[in-house]
């Protein structure tokens, strides 16, 4: 089941890196978050190496943080993009960048 799992990702891995670096950063999420995180959450977008991910509420923004080291690195795995930090953005911060 590893041989699978690693063919897999690297299968994925190439794939994404002939997407462009934005593009492909905000695909790999959910990918490297997986589906319970991924139904609650959304890549927004990627500047100066920080994905901003919405999420739903303070509890998840908080819960999130502890794991954005792994997320880091699992996007970093999957992109040629240097993602440097996640930012856990509430809907509300979200749609004031939007506007600005």
């Amino acid at each position: 089941m590893e041989h699978a799992r690693a063919g897999l990702q690297k299968i994925i891995a190439h794939s994404l890196r002939r997407v462009p670096g934005e593009e492909a950063a905000v695909l790999a999420w959910p990918l490297v978050c997986g589906t319970a995180v991924a139904d609650k959450t959304h890549a927004l977008d990627i500047d100066e190496g920080v994905l901003r991910v919405q999420v739903p509420d303070a509890a998840w923004r908080a819960q999130l943080a502890g794991l954005a080291p792994q997320y880091v690195a699992a996007v970093n795995k999957f992109t040629s993009l240097n993602v440097r930090r996640i930012a856990f953005v509430l809907p509300e911060e979200a749609r004031l960048r939007q506007q600005s």
